[in-house]
C-alpha cells in the first residue's frame, strides 16, 4: 500500500535526514501509521504498509531503536517547510506545553510519576505513570480554509524524566533495601546527589526555543506559555529575537522601573523603582478605570475587564520591562487574573487574543493521541523512547501542510443531517481525506478508472478512510 503521491512528494522533502535504507523504513512506517485505525505498534504499521515478509521485522524496530538519524534535524527541515507556507513574512508564534502519555510497564526508559490533570481537580491534585513529553508548536491562526480555527503544529519535543530517574521496580528494590537494613546500627544517609544531567521542564522548553531561534534568527518570534513556564527560568533564558506572553503569579511582585540617576550619585544605580499595589489592591484602584473589550474568537468567548501598566516583574524579569494586563471577568465565571508580555508596545486585545491561540495546543494533544496514537507506542529502549512518539505529532503537522497544500480539494464531508452547518475542517476530516484519497487511487488503479465498478469502489474507499 502506498499514500497519495501527493503526500509522498512531501516525505521526499526529508531525505537528507536518513541514509537511502532508513529513508525507505521512513516512508513504510509512516504509510502505516497513517493508513491503520488500531494501535500505532510498529507491527500493526508493518502490516497496513503491506511489508509483511520484505524482509525481517526487527529492521523496522530498530529505525527507531539503532538508526543514526536525528530527530531534531527532522523537525528542523519540517519547520523550514512550514514556515515557507504559513508564515514567509511578518511575525512567528509559537506555544509552548507539556503533555502526559500514559503508559504500562516498570521498566520503560523515562516513565515516571506525573500530575495528571484529566483525572485532578482544584482539590485533588492525582498523578499517573506515564511519559511526558515538553513540546513545542508553531500556530497557525486563521487559514483560508479554516477562518475561526487555530492549529499548532509540532516543531520540537524533548521527553521530560523524574529528578530521581527511578523505574516502579527499582523503587520497590530501594524499599526492600532499606527495610533490611533497619535492624542496622550507624546513621544512614538519606540524602541523596542531584543528577548534574537532570532538567526540568522549563529548562527543556528553553532548549527547544533557543534551537527555533537559531534556525530562524532573522525573524522576530512570539512565544505564549501558561504559568509553568512563565517564570525566571525561561523569562531570563530568552533569545534576542524572541518575546514570551504568560501568566504572573497572582501574588507576584510589580515595580515601577528605576528612577534616572540623579548628578553625583554616589553607589550603584538602583534596580528597581518602587513597588506597585498588588492584584488585589490594582484591581480595587477606582482612580486606575477598567476598559471593557468583548473577544469572540477561537479559545476565548467572553467578554472582560482590562487595566493596563508597564512594569517590572523582578523576581521572574530582573530588570526587563514588561507590559502588564489585569483581567477580570464581567460575569464573573474566571478569577482575576495577571498576564504580561515583553513586547511593550502591544496593546492589551492583541496580547489576549494571542495568548487565546494557545488553546490549539491542547487541540494537538487530544487529536495526536486519539487519532494518531501517541500514547501507543511500546518502545523500552531509550533511543526507541524517545523517537517513536513523536513520530506521531511530527505527523500532525504534516497532514495539516499536506493539507493546506493540496488536501483542500478533496475535503468531503459525509452527509449528516443532525450536523448540516459544519464549513470548517477539523483534523479528523484532514486525516480522512487523506485515507480516503490514498484509498481511492489504490483500489482504481486495481478495477480501472472506466469500470462499473467504480461506485462500489467510492464506498469501499470512504468505509476505510473512517478514522478509529
Amino acid at each position: 500500500m502506498q499514500l497519495t503521491p501527493t503526500f509522498v512528494s512531501l516525505l521526499l522533502e526529508f531525505r537528507s535526514a536518513f541514509t537511502q535504507p532508513s529513508f525507505v523504513l521512513f516512508l513504510f512506517i509512516l504509510t502505516g501509521w497513517v493508513l491503520t485505525s488500531r494501535h500505532r505498534f510498529i507491527t500493526e504499521c508493518i502490516f497496513t504498509s503491506g511489508r509483511v515478509g520484505h524482509g525481517h521485522w526487527s529492521r523496522f524496530h530498530r529505525f527507531f531503536s539503532h538508526n543514526r538519524w536525528s530527530l531534531d534535524f527532522l523537525f528542523l527541515l519540517l519547520a523550514k517547510l512550514l514556515i515557507r507556507v504559513f508564515a514567509p513574512t511578518g511575525t512567528i508564534l509559537l506555544a509552548g506545553d507539556d503533555t502526559l502519555c500514559r503508559k504500562r510497564g516498570l521498566n520503560l526508559y523515562g516513565a515516571g510519576m506525573h500530575h495528571d490533570p484529566l483525572i485532578s481537580s482544584r482539590a485533588l491534585k492525582l498523578v499517573s505513570w506515564g511519559h511526558d513529553w515538553v513540546v513545542l508548536c508553531f500556530l497557525i491562526v486563521l487559514p483560508r480554509w479554516a477562518r475561526s480555527k487555530v492549529f499548532a503544529l509540532t516543531v520540537g519535543c524533548r521527553l521530560y524524566k523524574n529528578r530521581q530517574g527511578l523505574t516502579k521496580g527499582q523503587s520497590k528494590n530501594k524499599r526492600r533495601s532499606r527495610s533490611s537494613h533497619k535492624g542496622a546500627k550507624g546513621p544512614r544517609k538519606r540524602s541523596r546527589k542531584a543528577d548534574p544531567n537532570h532538567r526540568t521542564r522549563p529548562e527543556l522548553l528553553v532548549e527547544l526555543l533557543k534551537l527555533f531561534a537559531s534556525w530562524f534568527p532573522d525573524r522576530q518570534i512570539v512565544v505564549t506559555a501558561d504559568s509553568a513556564y512563565g517564570g525566571k527560568s525561561v523569562l531570563q533564558q530568552l533569545p534576542a529575537n524572541m518575546h514570551l506572553i504568560s501568566h504572573v503569579h497572582p501574588k507576584g511582585a510589580l515595580y515601577a522601573p528605576p528612577p534616572p540617576p540623579q548628578p553625583h550619585q554616589k553607589g550603584a544605580r538602583r534596580k528597581k523603582g518602587e513597588r506597585l499595589p498588588g492584584m488585589q489592591a490594582w484591581a480595587a484602584d477606582d482612580s486606575r478605570p477598567w476598559r471593557t473589550l468583548p473577544f469572540d474568537q477561537f479559545g476565548f468567548h467572553a467578554t472582560v475587564r482590562v487595566k493596563v501598566q508597564q512594569a517590572l516583574y523582578y523576581t521572574a524579569g530582573k530588570d526587563r520591562l514588561l507590559t502588564i494586563v489585569l483581567v477580570r471577568d464581567v460575569l464573573g465565571k474566571r478569577p482575576d487574573q495577571m498576564f504580561y508580555c515583553t513586547l511593550l508596545e502591544w496593546k492589551a486585545r492583541t496580547i489576549l487574543s494571542t495568548y487565546a491561540h494557545r488553546w490549539a495546543i491542547e487541540v494537538t494533544f487530544e487529536n495526536t493521541k486519539q487519532l494518531l496514537g501517541l500514547e501507543d507506542p511500546a518502545n523500552r529502549l531509550p533511543k526507541a523512547v524517545q523517537r517513536t512518539a513523536p513520530m506521531a505529532l511530527f505527523l500532525h503537522s504534516l497532514v495539516v501542510l499536506w493539507f493546506e497544500k493540496d488536501g483542500y480539494q478533496w475535503l468531503r464531508f459525509p452527509e449528516r443531517p443532525w450536523y448540516p452547518r459544519k464549513a470548517e475542517p477539523s483534523f479528523a476530516d484532514m486525516l480522512t481525506a487523506l485515507r480516503r484519497l490514498s484509498w481511492l487511487e489504490k483500489l482504481q488503479g486495481l478495477v480501472g478508472k472506466d469500470s462499473p465498478h467504480n461506485k462500489d469502489v467510492e464506498e469501499l474507499a470512504e468505509l476505510a478512510s473512517r478514522v478509529g
